[in-house]
């Protein structure tokens, strides 16, 4: 039997009435001691016999492609192939529509675009011979500024938001920049791909595997059926293994003509320059406010860019649509097709760099008003969603401003910048609030239970947030089961397929499943024990119905039950508007003479439905903080203004925090239970942390120094620039 649920309204909380108590627990990672001793394989770790060594070679320029010493290179020691097919793909895809990627590479949209593989014997013959192949391009450059072309789409308005900037007695009309930003996972796409007769196995570093398993079967044009997707342990994705991208397609299209395993596996620069990156963005932000500080006009457009053909925008203006209440708005995206690397998803695609310059807005408005930008942001929160008019499922802004405000110790503080010097160094203390929309997938989830214990599976993936961990909780909380006695096998395209990890749905998604095949267990442990199954309580490994109390092991008498869990969104996503909230604050010091910004402290307040795992929860805020700071004092992708590829392509020069950069991260949970957000009345979490967290830094640097930087990052040469404006 299966539950299957779809969200078409609320649901009833019955999580808090169970009664082993794991879940909310900060409980360790199930799988914590295989990766900290490198037993846990990841995608390249796992070489079977007679396994190849394929490199990928990137195109030096754009239009068409010539291989110019292809036979010679076919020649030399151990090569045995030299693949251009053009089943390869250009870049990765997003992974969550089931589009396929982009393929074909007998021509280069982009400098750097892979366009073959060079496979031999041993990786060093390979790469050799890779870097020995020479390929010549034929066209002229196209566009790769977006200031330089006519960009698509237009704004969607509501009101009259020129007059209402025109009748203010308070405005702000500012412009913002953010740099594009690479997702720079710790493990580099790889995979390993073999054959066995028409059926493929590939082990690879994937985020999606149902999705992903579409697009490589699209790709090879073979059923989906036959294709085997392996990927237990996954090192990091932020949104850039999404998808398959070119390493995948090519091993396996190797692994075909050479009837052998391939092994490919990308190194970092080309990570960064084949691998979707964050678009820049350049945003013109509107804030038309009464004297009160009630908002009248709220505008904020966007510019991006992406390749040309792609259909992904990043959807800066996300956030903006339900932040804040105001009558006349005008929002939206427009898109500059470039022949840059392709954009896509970087960890909360929009609200990442929207909500960060919005945010800053809001200080900037604050500051003009005279009013606290806690009192300015409390005073504009919304009823209803401003541009539906739908209600909100939960809203818990308020909460968590207030009490990071008590939290962080804001109360008092002297609104005045450049009031607080110690030594070179000025003090100061900023806010933002945090937003981020909460999105459930379809997922599906399958229990086992013997007298043993459960076994979990689902190819639900864990990119290092958790999900062994949180899957654990929910099956044991739901049968009544030790952590110890409840194993979960994630990445397997054999399992049932999982929501897959992106967007912040993980959880709430594959959770959700996993405790509706729970709930399957259940019925049929109270139908063998004669009673409704409200009626039945489970704990370490006991079944009380009543006056009555058995042992699973007795009660199951050797035989085996299955359970099988599968939610699908439904009206609950139509009729609500469903976000995550948050506030973020920090304090800086900023060096008078170097224009050096160090982070002195932070801290965040969430509020993501109900709390899986203290533990886990509170280390992705842990990393969305962090690549706040990233975003607002190093990271930055720059390109060559002659033909767009990226300068900075690897770890020395493209600048991520690293724990000299972090301070120590404080992270509260305000409680929430959302019922329209499923039966574990969970959210999406990962991301929030992100949202705001480098504008809480931004504003803290005008308060401390005086200095309103509307460029991020926020590099010492802008400071000493503003420094000396002054």
């Amino acid at each position: 039997m299966t539950i299957r649920i779809k969200l078409d309204d609320k649901s009833e909380d019955r999580a808090d009435s169970l009664a082993q108590g794991l879940l909310g627990t900060p409980a360790d990672r199930p799988e914590g001691h295989l990766k900290v001793t490198g037993a846990a394989t990841y995608a390249a770790d796992d070489i079977p016999g007679g396994c190849a060594f394929g490199v990928l070679v990137r195109a030096p320029g754009q239009g068409a492609l010539t291989a110019t010493n292809a036979d010679d290179i076919r020649a030399m020691q151990g090569v045995l192939a030299v693949i251009r097919d053009p089943r390869m793909v250009r870049n990765s895809a997003q992974g969550t529509a089931n589009e396929a990627p982009v393929q074909g590479v007998d021509s280069a949209a982009y400098t750097g675009q892979p366009i073959a593989l060079v496979v031999a014997e041993s990786f060093e013959q390979a790469r050799h011979a890779a870097n020995a192949l020479k390929i010549t391009a034929d066209g002229p450059p196209g566009p790769v500024d977006p200031q330089a072309v006519e960009p698509e789409g237009e704004p969607d308005g509501q009101g009259d938001l020129d007059a209402a900037m025109a009748d203010a007695p308070h405005s702000i009309d500012a412009e913002y920049t953010t740099a594009g930003h690479s997702s720079a996972p710790m493990e580099p796409h790889a995979a390993v791909a073999a054959w066995d007769g028409e059926n493929l196995t590939v082990r690879a570093s994937l985020q999606m595997l149902k999705y992903n398993r579409n697009e490589l079967a699209d790709c090879l044009g073979i059923d989906p059926a036959r294709v085997r997707l392996l990927s237990p342990y996954v090192g990091g994705g932020f949104g850039s293994k999404l998808g398959i991208s070119a390493e995948t397609v090519a091993a396996a299209i190797a692994a075909k003509e050479l009837d052998r395993p391939v092994r490919v596996v990308q190194h970092r620069r080309q990570v960064f320059e084949t691998i979707t990156r964050r678009s820049e963005t350049r945003q013109r932000i509107r804030l038309a406010a009464s004297s009160d500080g009630r908002l009248t006009g709220l505008g904020h457009e966007a510019l991006v860019s992406n390749l040309p053909d792609e259909s992904f925008a990043e959807p800066v203006t996300q956030a903006s649509a339900f932040a804040y209440a105001a009558a006349n708005r005008l929002i939206g995206e427009r898109v500059a097709r470039l022949h840059r690397p392709a954009a896509g998803s970087v960890r909360a695609p929009g609200e990442a760099v929207g909500v960060t310059a919005f945010e800053c807005a809001m200080d900037e408005l604050a500051v003009q008003l005279g009013l606290d930008p806690i009192e300015l942001r409390l005073r504009n929160i919304p009823e209803k969603d401003p541009q539906s008019g739908i209600p909100f499922s939960s809203h818990m802004l308020a909460e968590t401003l207030q009490d990071g405000a008590k939290c962080f110790g804001w109360q008092g503080r002297n609104p005045a910048p450049r009031q607080q010097r110690d030594g070179e160094w000025w003090i100061g203390t900023g806010m933002a609030a945090a937003f981020r929309v909460n999105i459930l997938s379809e997922a599906e989830a399958r229990i086992t239970l013997t007298a043993g214990g459960a076994l979990v599976e689902t190819d639900m993936t864990d990119i290092g947030t958790g999900t062994y961990a949180i899957l654990t909780q929910i099956a044991g909380e739901a049968l009544g089961l030790p952590a110890d006695r409840v194993t979960v096998k994630l990445g397997d395209t054999e399992y049932p397929p999982g929501s897959g990890s992106g967007g912040s749905w993980g959880a709430a998604s594959t959770g959700n499943a996993t405790w509706l095949a729970a709930l399957d267990l259940r019925q049929q442990l109270a139908s063998m024990m004669e009673c409704d199954e409200r009626d039945l309580t489970l704990k370490d490994g006991q079944a009380t119905c009543g006056n009555t109390t058995r042992a699973l092991s007795d009660l199951l008498g050797g035989d085996t039950l299955t359970g099988h869990g599968h939610i699908d969104a439904g009206k609950a996503f139509e009729d609500v508007r469903q976000s995550t909230f948050g506030a973020h604050f920090a304090e800086v010091a900023v060096n008078d003479i170097t224009g050096e910004i160090r982070v002195r402290r932070m801290l965040g307040s969430f509020a993501a439905g109900r709390i899986l795992n203290q533990k886990t929860a509170r280390s992705q805020c842990h990393g969305g903080m962090t690549w706040g700071i990233g975003m607002a004092l190093t990271e930055g992708l720059v390109h060559d203004r002659r033909d767009g590829h990226i300068v900075n392509r690897d770890l020395a020069e493209y600048h991520v925090a690293t724990n000299a950069d972090v301070p120590p991260l404080e992270v509260h949970f305000v409680e929430e239970r959302d019922p329209w957000a499923g039966p574990m009345q969970s959210k999406g979490l990962g991301e929030l942390g992100i949202c705001g967290a480098g504008a809480a830094i931004l504003n803290a640097l005008h308060h401390a120094c005086g200095v309103r930087l509307r460029d991020m990052p926020a590099t010492p040469d802008r400071v000493l620039g503003g420094l000396e404006r002054l």
